[in-house]
């Protein structure tokens, strides 16, 4: 590449461009640049050609019609050691280009307005900018690109430094380029194909587009055969866990980030210090307490069988105490949205327990993934708050405040728990789960044995299960092994055959509307 003598610059995002190219023009850089752009330049004091006087041919078409002119297209796709090139821009009078700074209009923010015109959706699409950027991508040899502000400090010391811009530097930024524009258009023609014949906008496009960044290669998948990647959403929700942060332990295998997943969304849904424990992304044991360190030794309680190997997940800050607790027994990984210096330094003693600190924040995406055979099954993510106003006692007996608070903390495991799913939990702690199972009332019964394993008494707890009863024999076993109330979404065509059930064993019974299938 030739030094940058010339620098072509046209954005909408206009974060750090003043900054950029006060830089540029200080080292003796050309600048050519357009309408907003140029504006915004000379205003600042910075000497900038227009690109009409560059060209030699005007705006039109109310600015449609700007850079698409071959004295823009072939400075940037003239190949510089191709003499046939460099004798035809001669011929031509055209000088080439070697820095293109480009965004392109805001696509993507129009249409995630509901209110959005169709109209202005489409004065949205940007034409001139993906030519630009997709032209000077083609010939990096030649041309660096610049589609992001936040690559524009180290390009800059880049020309600084030698007056180009490295091979490898030119190479990374194409390919970010040729990204950017893919998804830029997945977007049009997800936005597009989402329209009806009176151009309503429906949930579910005619033609998906998803794009994921590689964050890591993983040593394998779920089997040791199996190849693996862990990837990011191109623009995830915030305090997911491909956010996380890895402060100590071995490499994160697949299932270590399955099942941290699990965990970090479970724990997120209390408001009090709570600890989750998962194994194979099921909760084991989860809790509630005045602190970490107690809600971790009643999250513990509830089956330090499967608990151990288990993914620990927390929602304060982990501190010395939590982190003693944790010495005594072996986990695989820790997360926690901040673990404190004297946490990490006892941590520290374990060099292979992975320890994860990940932003504690609310946000879900949108849609959930699950391929299938030659497809992809695309659904709205389970994320429904549950409106404690709309819960419906259907039993003769109303649960106690001590009950409805236990009821709403097991619904929450029970969210998290593959169906068939019955959590069995009292003192904000789960007692015994259920999980996975082809018949609810088989998960009844795992539930009641997984706490008579761990030594814990089931007379006076409170039940939920994720979807109705089919049949009055789950609660009938549930009565059996002590339960004194439940919660669950109701809707089953027996469900006046399960109140009675209710009523005759004395369980207050709860229906919330809602079912929380987990496949």
């Amino acid at each position: 590449m030739s030094k940058v003598r010339r620098a072509l610059l046209s954005v909408s995002d206009k974060s750090g461009i003043v900054e950029l190219a006060r830089a540029l023009g200080a080292l003796g850089v050309e600048l050519v640049s357009t309408g907003g752009t140029a504006r915004l330049l000379q205003k600042e004091g910075i000497a900038v050609t227009d690109v009409s006087s560059y060209t030699g041919f005007p705006e039109m078409l109310d600015g449609r019609v700007k850079t698409l002119h071959p004295k823009i297209h072939a400075g940037l796709l003239a190949r510089r050691d191709d003499p046939a090139h460099a004798a035809a821009l001669q011929a031509s009078g055209i000088g080439t280009i070697e820095l293109v700074v480009v965004n392109l209009y805001p696509f993507q923010a129009a249409v995630a307005d509901p209110d959005c015109r169709f109209e202005d959706a489409i004065e949205n699409i940007d034409i001139g900018g993906p030519a630009m950027l997709r032209s000077a991508a083609k010939n990096h040899a030649s041309v660096a690109v610049l589609v992001d502000p936040a690559d524009y400090g180290r390009v800059l010391e880049e020309i600084r430094a030698g007056g180009e811009v490295s091979a490898s530097t030119r190479f990374e930024l194409a390919t970010k380029v040729f990204a950017h524009t893919s998804a830029y258009d997945g977007a049009i023609v997800d936005y597009l194909s989402s329209l009806d014949a009176s151009r309503r906008r429906g949930e579910y496009p005619g033609v998906l587009t998803l794009q994921f960044r590689k964050l890591e290669d993983l040593r394998y998948g779920e089997n040791p055969h199996q190849s693996a990647a862990f990837y990011s959403d191109a623009r995830p929700a915030p305090g997911g866990i491909a956010g996380l942060r890895q402060l100590q332990g071995k490499e994160l295998s697949y299932n270590n980030i399955a099942d941290a997943d699990a965990a970090w969304e479970c724990v997120k849904g209390f408001a009090d210090p709570a600890c989750v424990v998962v194994k194979h992304a099921n909760p084991c044991g989860a809790a509630v307490g005045d602190t970490l360190a107690a809600a971790y030794a009643k999250a513990f309680k509830t089956d330090p069988v499967s608990a151990f190997g288990g993914i620990l997940a927390f929602n304060r800050a982990l501190d010395a105490d939590t982190a003693a607790a944790l010495g005594a027994r072996f986990a695989e990984v820790v997360i926690a949205p901040r673990v404190e210096p004297e946490a990490q330094k006892i941590l520290s003693r374990k060099e292979n327990l992975r320890v994860l600190e990940v932003p504690l924040a609310h946000g879900s995406q949108a849609h959930d993934y699950k391929r299938v055979g030659g497809g992809l099954l695309v659904q709205t993510s389970d994320a429904r708050p549950l409106d404690t106003q709309a819960l419906k006692v259907v039993t003769r007996r109303a649960p106690s405040e001590a009950q409805r608070a236990d009821l709403l903390f097991a619904w929450c495991v029970a969210k998290y728990v593959k169906s068939n799913a019955i959590v069995f939990c009292r003192d904000g702690m789960t007692l015994g789960v259920g999980a996975g199972q082809m018949s609810r009332i088989d998960s009844v019964r795992i539930a009641s044995m997984k706490a008579q394993g761990a030594g814990l008494a089931l007379a006076g707890a409170v039940v939920a299960s994720d979807a109705f009863f089919p049949f009055r024999d789950g609660l009938d076993a549930l009565a059996e092994a002590g339960a004194t109330a439940v919660i669950q979404p109701g809707g089953s065509v027996r469900d006046a055959e399960v109140i009675a059930a209710a009523d005759e064993h004395g369980i207050a019974m709860i229906f919330t509307g809602v079912r929380h299938f987990r496949h």
